[in-house]
């Protein structure tokens, strides 16, 4: 009973070759070929499993915020679409980086930087604000580096709202992401997968 997925392709060596073409490499290409759809899933639920419990674990014995929202969608990055461009180092750690500084400078600009997170505050117009520019500022200035990453809308978000603002709290957000970038970079490498050491051709 054939996957979906695997209707029309070729066996044997060709169809090795058409799923390193479509971006399928080592224990992740073997479970694509062998399950489908099914072996996609499974490489992607294993693989971000470990490395979201290697930062959960660093947060819990640092107790810092290493593990917070924007690491999910940039782990399914790493392991749905490990050779994409937004997937590698360098686009990830660059979004990551901008996203937490436009985060800050919007606090700055509407005169929230020692104001109380939103849900202590609520919403008002200053934070409406600062939450939209945060999010525009990103998204500009990483398309300007080449250096789109989509998980660090919600990095930006995470500081213009008040939820982790204060320097040492934006720097653990930083390192969160440097630790899951290696992780999942490490994992990757180690299952046969070439991701780039820095950035995607």
């Amino acid at each position: 009973d054939q996957d979906e997925d695997e209707g029309g392709r070729a066996s044997g060596a060709d169809r090795g070759l058409l799923l390193v073409a479509e971006g399928y490499h080592g224990v992740h290409g073997k479970l694509v070929d062998r399950f489908g759809t099914k072996g996609d899933a499974l490489y992607t639920y294993v693989a971000c499993l470990l490395a979201l419990a290697v930062s959960g674990l660093a947060a819990y014995a640092f107790r810092q915020p290493l593990l917070f929202p924007s690491l999910g969608p940039t782990a399914l990055l790493f392991f749905e679409q490990p050779l994409a461009k937004p997937s590698s180092p360098r686009n990830t750690l660059i979004g990551h980086l901008v996203a937490i500084l436009a985060g800050a400078l919007s606090l700055a600009v509407f005169g929230l930087l020692d104001h109380p997170s939103i849900l202590a505050e609520g919403v008002t117009l200053a934070r409406a604000g600062a939450a939209a520019l945060s999010v525009a500022l990103t998204g500009a200035v990483l398309l300007l580096l080449r250096s789109s990453h989509p998980p660090t809308g919600a990095t930006t978000l995470i500081v213009s709202l008040g939820l982790l603002q204060t320097p040492l709290e934006m720097t653990m957000l930083m390192v969160g992401v440097v630790i899951l970038t290696v992780v999942g970079w490490a994992m990757n490498r180690a299952l046969g997968v070439p991701v780039p050491v820095w950035a995607a051709d």
